[in-house]
Order: C-alpha cells, then structure tokens, then sequence
C-alpha cells in the first residue's frame, strides 16, 4: 500500500491516483489550526486526510462514488476521525461555510466516459466543471476563507483569475510546477475586501 505523506492509501483503477497536481496543493495547504475545510474531488481523499491533521472537521466530496468508498476506507485505514466523505456533484450535498475550500479541477477538454474520467475531464472546452466551482464557490465560504484551486494552463489560467474576480474572489498564483507539456499551477484565492 503506497504511502504519500505519511498516509497510506488504498488505490482503485477509476478513483484518480494522487500525481504531481495532488502533490502541488498537499505541499502548499492554506489550512491552518481549528479550521472548517472542504476538499471538492476528493478522490483517494489524501488531501482531505492532510488537512485533517489541523482542521477541526473536513468535508469531501467527489461525484465519483467508488472515490467516496476509497476515501472513506483510507480513512480508516489511518485512524482518522475528524473527516467525513459524500457522494456531491461539486456543491450539491454541501452546507455550511469553510474557511478553506480546496479543489483540483478536471481541465481535458471532452465528456467523461468511466468513472476516472470525471477526475480530468472537464466538458467541453475543459473549463465547464472550474466556472461552475468558480460561480458557486463564495456561497460556501466564511468571510476571509481561502480557495485552493489547482488547475493545468491548458485550460487558460488568466481567464480563472478573470472568473474569480467576477465572483469578487482576489486570486494570485501561489505555487506552480512543470510537467510534461504543461504547467499546473496553484491558485489562492481570497474575498477581495480580503486581501
């Protein structure tokens, strides 16, 4: 059983295994002592589970259910209590508001096929999923909470730091990472008055 972080993780071929996106947000967490988090896509949970070890309760949520079965196993796998896993289409199943709200968005362009793919796959032009996230996000939000959101410059990144500024969120690019042929970027962003 591979361990990242010092959790050890129970894998499954359709539940999105942790790669160097999941390590760019888990490396540079906003969460801090006593907080509310909520980690949208949780997958394998990992970072639902790293938050964890500060927050006072963390929420995931993923629309895949054999990753809300993972996570929940990998919870209990490494003792944690303070977390809970459901099954949401992004904020569907979600109330109350967080101070951090993190999300490593799906940015392929194309529709999803099996379950795996709704881990990258993000609609059409690959920015469907992220807009609705960006759109719906500051409701769940306390005042001055964080947004985390990791994203591939494939799907455009000024044009998220342009949609979250319509939302009123301030957004600035806090860690970044070169792949492949791409670059997976990590944005923070705040409520403007924030700032």
């Amino acid at each position: 059983m591979p361990v990242y972080y010092g959790i050890k993780l129970k894998l499954h071929p359709q539940v999105y295994e942790p790669a160097e996106d999941t390590f760019l947000l888990a490396e540079n967490l906003a969460v801090r002592e006593g907080d509310l988090a909520l980690d949208v896509g949780t997958g394998t949970g990992l970072i639902a589970l790293l938050m964890a070890r500060k927050a006072m309760f963390v929420l995931g949520v993923d629309i895949n259910p054999l990753a809300v079965e993972f996570a929940r196993e990998n919870a209990r796998i490494n003792g944690i209590k303070n977390v809970e896993f459901r099954l949401s289409n992004l904020f569907e199943s979600v109330e109350g508001k967080f101070d951090v709200v993190t999300f490593n968005a799906p940015y392929l362009p194309g529709e999803p096929e099996e379950p795996i793919d709704l881990a990258l796959v993000g609609g059409e032009t690959g920015r469907e999923v992220l807009d609705r996230f960006i759109g719906e996000v500051p409701a769940y939000l306390k005042p001055c909470g964080t947004v985390q959101i990791v994203q591939s410059s494939i799907t455009g990144i000024e044009e998220t730091l342009r949609n979250l500024e319509k939302v009123g969120l301030m957004g600035e690019i806090a860690a970044r990472r070169h792949v492949f042929f791409e670059e997976i970027v990590l944005i923070n962003a705040k409520p403007s008055d924030c700032v």
